[in-house]
């Protein structure tokens, strides 16, 4: 990726810190007993994305390997790209059946369908609750004002969206935060260059699906990198678990 897509160090550290300190502010997750924390995942998978797939193919075994000891994580993959496709997978708690799923995808030309993702999201945790909403995109092609009602929609079922934006284009910068803001979840811009801190991040929001706050103070991390930003420099838990 050239360096035109990247982003100065101080603005990552920022942009990384604002993120953190809203993961801790927001309400502790409780999954039920015996109930493994659910996460979505969705990514787009337009043609340019290729890079950014693969990375995050890698990425969901981190992810899982973070919550096992929190009783683990059922995650469902959805994607869109070339024309009007969008796919789920079921809700999947083996790491290798998700990854094996995940190598059968290819990128393909086509358009954002953001709104199907949050639909999507919004019927998933109708059915049963969906504890958090993770996005990986670089772009917006859609009306903004319908897509923000259906994150407010999601805000009001309890489910977060927590939106990864790759290049800083800035329409698709504002539109993120504003689908953030109203979902009740956080934003953060990232590039591969960040490898590492994305690992981090989205670790942070498996677990905080898994367990809450409590269980993401108690990660390996917790004493450095981008968790520690949360650990030891952002006030505790503020309010009570969901519902």
């Amino acid at each position: 990726m050239g360096n035109d897509r990247q982003l100065p160090d101080k603005a990552k550290r920022a942009d990384v810190a604002a993120f953190l300190r809203r993961v801790d502010t927001m309400p502790a997750v409780r999954a039920g007993t015996g109930r493994r924390g659910r996460l979505l995942f969705a990514v787009d998978a337009t043609a340019s994305r290729q890079p950014t797939w693969d990375r995050a193919c890698f990425l969901t075994g981190a992810m899982f390997d973070a919550t096992r000891s929190l009783g683990g994580l059922s995650m469902s993959l959805s994607y869109y790209r070339g024309y009007g496709e969008f796919a789920a997978t079921p809700w999947l708690s083996d790491v290798n059946d998700l990854a094996r799923r995940m190598s059968g995808v290819s990128c393909l030309g086509g358009q954002t369908q953001i709104a199907r993702v949050l639909s999507h999201a919004i019927a998933e945790t109708r059915k049963d609750r969906v504890n958090a909403l993770v996005f990986v995109g670089d772009a917006v092609e859609e009306d903004i004002d319908a897509l923000a009602h259906k994150a407010g929609e999601l805000g009001m079922l309890n489910c977060p969206g927590f939106f990864f934006h790759e290049g800083g284009e800035p329409m698709a910068a504002r539109t993120f935060r504003e689908l953030a803001r109203l979902s009740g979840g956080a934003y953060v811009p990232f590039d591969l260059a960040s490898a590492d801190a994305l690992r981090e991040l989205l670790t942070a929001v498996a677990v905080y699906a898994a367990g809450g706050r409590e269980a993401l103070a108690r990660l390996p991390s917790a004493r450095a990198g981008a968790v520690a930003q949360l650990t030891h420099q952002l006030p505790g838990p503020q309010s009570g678990p969901r519902r």
